[in-house]
C-alpha cells in the first residue's frame, strides 16, 4: 500500500527519517510552513525558511525516493508580530506561485488574538485569489471553540469547505469539521492530539469520507512514521483495506490535488535515485559515503513497531 504523509516537518528530521518514511512505504509528503519553535524576529529569517521548503527538502526528499510537496503561510503564532506579519505577507504571493506548492498554510489561530485574525483573513484571500486549497492549524488550547471559529471565518471569506483540510482535530472536534463538509486532519502525534489507536476507532466510527491522516512530525517528540504505523494498525484491527488506502494516501491526494501541483503520475513515474546529484552545489553525502543509484520502485520496505 502507498501512504502519504500530508503534514510532515521534514525541515526538522534527519535524512534516516526520509530513508525510514520511503521504507514503510510513503511516496509523497507535504511539508507545511510552520513555526520553528523560537520566534523569526526577521522578515528575511522567514524568506530564506520558504525557500529551504521549496527547495532544498524538496531536493533532499528526492534523493530518498519521495516526492516533496509544500504548503506557504504566515503561522498563527507569529501573526502576533505585526511588524514580522506584514512583511512577510508581501512575501508570500511569490512563493505560493512556485512549483510544488499544493496550499496556502498552515494558518488560523492560537490565542484567538485580533491579529490572528487579521491575517488568518488576509490569507483566505490569497488562497481564493490563486484558486489554491487552504490548511487550517486548529489551536492547542481552546481547541473545540477555536476549530468551530476557523469554519465560521472560512465560510465569512466565501470559501468552499472542499478546498480546507481543518488539521490537528480529535474525538471533541471531527463531527462538526464533518458534518460542515470540509476535511478533516489528524496528526497522529505521541502523547497530544492523536493516536494510533484512537485514530483507529475514529475509522472504525466515521469511515473514511474527508478524513486524512498525517504524523505532524516536527522538532518535538514526534513520530515521521505516524502515518504508516496507523496504516498497519488499522489492518490488523479490521478495517478494511479501501478505509485505509483512503485516510492514507487517496484523501490528501484528492484535497491537494485541487491545487494543481500534486498528482498521482508524480511518483508513479519517478525519475531513478542518483545521491550524486548536487543541489547549489551540495549533497546530502557526508565522509565519502556511497551514493545510492537504483531505479524506483527497487528499495525494500522495512517492519513497523508500533508503541
Amino acid at each position: 500500500m502507498m501512504l502519504i504523509d500530508p503534514h510532515a516537518h521534514m525541515i526538522s528530521r534527519t535524512t534516516d527519517d526520509y530513508e525510514a518514511m520511503a521504507a514503510a512505504g510513503v511516496v509523497a509528503l507535504i511539508e507545511p510552513a510552520f513555526w520553528l519553535g523560537q520566534p523569526r524576529t526577521f522578515v528575511g529569517t522567514y524568506v530564506d525558511y520558504l525557500s529551504t521548503i521549496v527547495g532544498w527538502e524538496r531536493f533532499r526528499a528526492g534523493q530518498f525516493g519521495i516526492r516533496h510537496y509544500c504548503t506557504i503561510g504566515l503561522n498563527s503564532k507569529e501573526a502576533n508580530n505585526e511588524e514580522l506579519a506584514e512583511g512577510v505577507m508581501e512575501w508570500l504571493p511569490r512563493f505560493a506561485l512556485k512549483e510544488g506548492v499544493v496550499a496556502i498554510g498552515e494558518i488560523g489561530y492560537d490565542e484567538q488574538t485580533a491579529l490572528e485574525d487579521k491575517y488568518f483573513r488576509l490569507q483566505l484571500t490569497l488562497a481564493k485569489e490563486l484558486g489554491l486549497p487552504v490548511m487550517v492549524h486548529t489551536p492547542h488550547r481552546d481547541k473545540k471553540q477555536g476549530t468551530s471559529l476557523s469554519m465560521d471565518v472560512c465560510e465569512e471569506m466565501g470559501l468552499d469547505p472542499s478546498m480546507v483540510v481543518i488539521d490537528h482535530n480529535n474525538e471533541e472536534t471531527v463531527g462538526e469539521v464533518l458534518d460542515r463538509g470540509y476535511w478533516a486532519g489528524f496528526s497522529i502525534y505521541p502523547s497530544t492530539k492523536m493516536g494510533n489507536a484512537r485514530m483507529v476507532e475514529l475509522l472504525k466510527q466515521y469511515g473514511s469520507e474527508r478524513i486524512i491522516v498525517d504524523s505532524a512530525c516536527d522538532w518535538g517528540i514526534s513520530d515521521c512514521l505516524g502515518v504508516a504505523k496507523t496504516a498497519q494498525l488499522a489492518l490488523q484491527s479490521g478495517v478494511s483495506e479501501a478505509v485505509v488506502s483512503a485516510v492514507c494516501y487517496g484523501n490528501a491526494l484528492a484535497a491537494y490535488g485541487q491545487s494543481g501541483q500534486m498528482k498521482e503520475s508524480d511518483w508513479l513515474s519517478p525519475p531513478a535515485i542518483d545521491q550524486r546529484t548536487l543541489y547549489e552545489g551540495n549533497s546530502i553525502l557526508r565522509g565519502g559515503r556511497e551514493p545510492v543509484i537504483e531505479e524506483p520502485g527497487t528499495q525494500r520496505r522495512k517492519g513497523l513497531t508500533i508503541e
